[in-house]
């Protein structure tokens, strides 16, 4: 199951009183500056008069993703058509590769930004781009994608948990661990030193990204491991990439508590993805490894976590080793509980988990886009402010001294 993603930036166009060119990467989840595309072929006077956005809300921003060679490679493609060979010469092509993301659109717009659509908060790479020409817009992308991925689980009789005493108490998917995703082996680990593998519905990947998680170089080394055999406690996980789309309701039946894995961990951004929105769809409770804050970041949402129930103390916590400790003591004290404890503790966290089901299919979706057009008008207002078409000019004086 998939989202039709052009569709979704169709509509978010139409819903605001302003007409956009639309940039948004193909297929999606790609981050190769040759699949930026435009949504559809725009006549060339809208791409010269027409503010450009560009939609960088499915993965999380990294303004240095990109080397230089690849920059410089991507215009030459761009501007092939009507430009000489003498022109990629020196200052043009430098001034122009100097636009980053905006090398894929037409740098002769009038205006002299660009939008940048994008999902995350508190976060200093917005103020990056912010600071290189780019006019951040916010909106909560996954929530609106999510929609769609889960929305049978609004109806399927198969999630009307009535009965509480589960086969194993945690439900845990863990498909990738490279990137961002480092932290997982670590996790991985702790879950086999605290002896609560026999608590957990999951399974491992040895292999992410052509490489071998022994031979993994971890980014941060707070999270080296010293096991070498995680493969012999986990059955292999064969999923694909597209599993996070869809929802398996055997699992939930079989599970009390969700561990859900995001995409960002070791960091301070807010990024929540459909990882983290797909056992609230399906009325599940969760514990939530993700950026210190992410459970705040829900609950401004209209969602509630469960601190009540469950020592939530951890989304406070920001050395990353520290808050994934104090994720696996909650887990292994909730697994040392008798069977009627866990019994009345899972009832109780059902009860919640249902309430946060109503709010994601009954309200969610008109938030995200009522905060998307706030935020697009005010970075309209900012767009009409710098309207002189000054790349253009710039462009044009240095292809003349070329």
């Amino acid at each position: 199951m998939s989202v039709p993603l052009d569709r979704l930036y169709h509509y978010l166009g139409d819903c605001v009183n302003h007409d956009l060119v639309i940039y948004r990467w193909t297929p999606h989840g790609s981050r190769k500056l040759e699949d930026l595309t435009p949504l559809t072929k725009y006549p060339e006077y809208q791409q010269y008069n027409n503010p450009m956005a560009i939609f960088h809300d499915q993965e999380p921003l990294d303004y240095n993703f990109y080397t230089q060679d690849q920059v410089q490679n991507q215009v030459k493609l761009v501007y092939a058509d009507w430009l000489v060979d003498h022109a990629f010469k020196d200052s043009a092509l430098e001034y122009i590769s100097r636009q980053h993301l905006r090398v894929v659109t037409d740098c002769a717009n009038q205006y002299d930004l660009t939008i940048l659509v994008h999902s995350e908060q508190c976060s200093w790479q917005v103020e990056h781009y912010s600071n290189k020409g780019f006019v951040p817009v916010y909106y909560w992308s996954h929530a609106v994608i999510a929609q769609d991925w889960f929305r049978y689980a609004k109806h399927d009789p198969e999630l009307n948990f009535k009965f509480f005493n589960f086969e194993q108490d945690f439900l845990i998917y863990n498909r990738a661990w490279s990137g961002t995703r480092e932290y997982r082996l670590s996790f991985v680990e702790k879950l086999i030193s605290n002896g609560l593998v026999k608590n957990c519905k999951t399974s491992f990947n040895p292999v992410d990204q052509n490489t071998h998680y022994t031979n993994h170089c971890f980014a941060n080394k707070k999270f080296n491991i010293q096991n070498q055999q995680l493969e012999n406690y986990f059955p292999l996980n064969t999923y694909s990439a597209n599993a996070s789309a869809d929802y398996c309701g055997l699992d939930y039946t079989a599970c009390g508590i969700e561990v859900v894995l995001e995409t960002l961990f070791d960091d301070n951004r807010w990024h929540l993805t459909e990882k983290t929105l797909r056992p609230i769809a399906c009325g599940k409770p969760f514990l939530l490894a993700a950026t210190p804050g992410s459970l705040q970041y829900l609950r401004n949402y209209g969602f509630e976590t469960f601190a009540e129930l469950i020592d939530e103390t951890y989304d406070t916590i920001t050395d990353s080793k520290s808050r994934l400790n104090a994720i696996v003591i909650e887990m292994k004290r909730i697994a040392a509980l008798d069977t009627d404890a866990k019994q009345v503790l899972y009832t109780k966290l059902h009860e919640i988990a249902q309430r946060n089901k109503q709010r994601f299919f009954n309200g969610l979706f008109d938030q995200v886009i009522e905060e998307y057009q706030t935020n697009l008008d005010q970075a309209m207002g900012v767009m009409q402010q710098h309207c002189t078409g000054k790349h253009r000019t710039a462009i044009r004086q240095l292809l003349q001294q070329n």
